[in-house]
């Protein structure tokens, strides 16, 4: 199934995608929906139809209980920033706030002028957990999604805290649909994932390059907090970044920038000042 929560007719929805049919779900969001025990037979039931044109695509959950991010989890992009392998998954958080619609702008900011791109998988956990063995994390997924990591790299780097450059406001598109985990390889393995700004290729990667993979992150984060369903995981980004270009490339207002993850989706952002 594709999932996606929605505005249509200026109210919040949850909903199948089915082609270009939305069939709206009886929830205000994919987050309310996932929240029940039972959201794969209720996403699965028929209900009232409107077109695609007819919604707005929201980020897949608006408001996650926690957005966990990866950094520094493709061995290429290691190398392209000067860094040794990790030996544990490097991580940082996002705010709710951070998030924005597929299809939204993404605001430059005006204190900066190092906006950069990492185009990522994210996971959308379906079922909550704490202390999950490796081998049964995946039965904790619901499904796979496409963001951006867009990241503000001077305020990242101002201090040893990646924080401030990460969790900007409005900077982080999520979508366009949940793809549940029962359409696509476990662990979301061997997909394509790619960034494209004004049509020429940034970055060309595929999960199966992951130094970490989905079930390992899944593991080592339900260590230290448990997983809620509705979480969203972003599993980092492969080489190709403005920032480990020489000399640095970065965003201006009026590109546009498109990311892709196979069988998942594309998102299609424009910069703006």
């Amino acid at each position: 199934m594709r999932l996606a929560s929605v505005f249509v007719g200026g109210r919040p929805r949850a909903a199948r995608v089915d082609d270009d049919r939305v069939v709206l779900l009886p929830h205000r969001d994919l987050g309310a929906l996932l929240a029940l025990a039972e959201w794969r037979g209720i996403a699965a039931a028929p209900g009232p139809t409107v077109t695609l044109d007819e919604v707005e695509l929201r980020p897949v959950v608006p408001n996650p209980p926690k957005i966990v991010c990866l950094g520094r989890n493709y061995a290429e992009h290691v190398a392209e920033g000067g860094h040794e392998l990790p030996e544990q998954p490097v991580l940082f958080a996002k705010y709710s706030a951070s998030l924005c619609g597929p299809y939204a702008d993404v605001p430059m900011p005006a204190v900066s002028d190092q906006l950069d791109w990492e185009a990522e998988l994210a996971v959308v956990i379906g079922a909550p957990g704490r202390n999950i063995p490796r081998e049964r994390a995946l039965q904790h997924v619901a499904g796979y999604t496409v963001s951006n990591d867009f990241s503000v790299r001077d305020w990242q780097n101002r201090t040893r805290q990646w924080h401030a450059g990460k969790a900007w406001d409005g900077l982080t598109p999520l979508g366009p649909y949940l793809v549940t985990d029962d359409e696509l390889p476990p662990g979301a393995a061997g997909l394509d994932v790619v960034c494209e700004v004004d049509g020429g290729v940034m970055q060309k990667g595929n999960t199966a390059q992951f130094i970490f993979d989905v079930a390992t992150v899944i593991a080592d984060i339900s260590t230290f907090t448990r997983l809620e369903p509705g979480d969203v995981i972003l599993t980092g980004t492969p080489s190709g970044v403005g920032n480990a270009r020489n000399p640095k490339v970065f965003l201006r207002p009026g590109q546009t920038v498109v990311t892709r993850i196979e069988q998942i989706g594309e998102l299609r952002n424009v910069v703006v000042a």
